[in-house]
């Protein structure tokens, strides 16, 4: 698989490259200048998960890992079901795996991944969170030999139970809470990125969404989830996406490149830059704002030059998509609204993608709005908004009372620079 750095087409690798250098020159992200779509779709939807799976990545991927078929096995290990939440309308859950989120499953794909192409070369991964993937990563990298891990954070601005996964861990897993915001815990990643030095001292590495392999993994509950709709319907399905940093709709847009019947609804809340982007013409950043819905609270979207690249390289038009937003008010409503009509407990990321979802549906379509978190991870917010005493998975619960091991830094990089060095005694 060949693949660009979007700032620099000069700069090419392979797939193994990009997972292990993470980011290309200039910070520019790395993807194909064209996909081949998949043969046989229909064939291919009758297939299990993880058997569609090894085909479809192997497809993309190609011949550059060797034991593909079994990093997959070893990855996809839960179910992604779809679950009727409204007339026409599916949850595709994707919140049954190890850490209760969508991230799961790039994140157990890339730490396998890295694990078998990195040889013995130590690695450093340095990866900002909004909320879930922190968690994900961690626990796919956890006492993992050769590769540390420093999950950065907004202190204050993720919820209780997705912190208790993130710094109760400990051994090669740091947890750092940023006292800022999620993009200026973005920004301190991709400055170190830019830090020649230091990139080459401590064998950095992201497992943020710019990572390639996290993107390519997703791709896989894209086609999961049309395989579970009765066959008259996979060629009428609209997706709706919650939207942050945008690596999970590039995933979906990638599956629609393969040959996946769909279209697409970009869904967000009041940080609406894509939205503001897409009516206006004009990109325009505001200040980020914390919301319920904190996994989305990023201003300036790291993928969308995907996008904007995948959209012109498929000859498609940025008009094709349907978008929207919600402020906390709304979302509310919209979360005891869909509980009192149908029994569907939605947390705010997935209430916000079904009510776009809903706005925009046409007749003879069929819904499906991505569930990217359990409740449970939002319990406090849950339980007061539907009035309900929603229990805890055993994934949290086994978490709650355990110490917190994350220490607090100021949202400057040379502060971060320091205590990674000294973390992994190498100053």
């Amino acid at each position: 698989m060949e693949l660009f750095n979007l700032k620099d087409h000069s700069e090419k690798v392979s797939f193994a490259q990009a997972v292990v250098q993470g980011i290309g020159r200039d910070q520019g992200l790395f993807f194909p200048d064209h996909i081949t779509p998949l043969d046989n779709i229909d064939a291919l939807l009758d297939l299990p998960l993880v058997e569609r799976s090894q085909k479809i990545l192997r497809h993309l991927i190609g011949d550059e890992v060797p034991q593909l078929e079994a990093i997959i096995a070893d990855a996809f290990t839960f179910k992604a079901p779809i679950v009727e939440a409204d007339k026409n309308i599916y949850a595709l859950e994707l919140f049954h795996g190890p850490t209760l989120a969508f991230k799961d499953f790039g994140a157990r794909f890339m730490a396998r991944v890295l694990g078998s192409i990195r040889g013995d070369k130590h690695l450093t991964i340095l990866t900002a969170t909004s909320g879930d993937t922190g968690a994900a990563v961690a626990a796919a990298f956890y006492e993992q030999q050769g590769i540390d891990v420093v999950v950065l954070y907004p202190k204050g601005k993720i919820s209780t139970l997705q912190e208790k996964l993130i710094a109760t861990l400990g051994k090669n897993i740091k947890a750092v809470q940023v006292e800022g915001i999620f993009d200026e815990c973005q920004d301190m990643v991709k400055t170190a990125f830019d830090d020649v030095e230091f990139k080459k001292t401590v064998g950095l590495n992201s497992a943020n969404s710019i990572n390639i392999s996290r993107l390519l993994a997703q791709v896989s509950y894209y086609f999961e989830a049309v395989a579970q709709l009765p066959k008259d319907k996979r060629d009428k399905v609209v997706f709706s996406v919650p939207c942050g940093n945008f690596g999970n709709i590039t995933a979906g847009l990638i599956a629609k490149a393969l040959g996946l019947k769909a279209r697409f609804v970009i869904s967000c809340n009041a940080n609406d830059t894509v939205p503001r982007y897409l009516q206006s013409g004009k990109w325009d950043p505001h200040a980020t704002i914390a919301t319920l819905s904190n996994a989305m609270d990023i201003s300036r979207p790291n993928n969308w030059p995907r996008v904007e690249a995948l959209v012109k390289m498929q000859g498609w038009s940025l008009k094709d998509f349907a978008y929207g937003s919600l402020s906390d008010a709304q979302t509310e409503q919209v979360m005891q609204d869909l509980y009192k009509k149908t029994g569907y407990i939605a947390e705010p990321h997935a209430a916000i993608a079904y009510k776009v979802l809903s706005d925009n549906l046409k007749d003879g379509e069929v819904g499906i709005f991505l569930g990217t978190a359990h409740p449970a991870k939002f319990k406090s917010e849950v339980d007061r908004i539907l009035n309900i005493d929603l229990p805890l998975p055993k994934a949290l619960e086994d978490t709650v009372n355990k110490e917190s091991l994350s220490v607090t830094l100021k949202a400057d990089y040379n502060t971060l620079k320091e205590y990674v060095l000294k973390a992994l005694n190498l100053k």
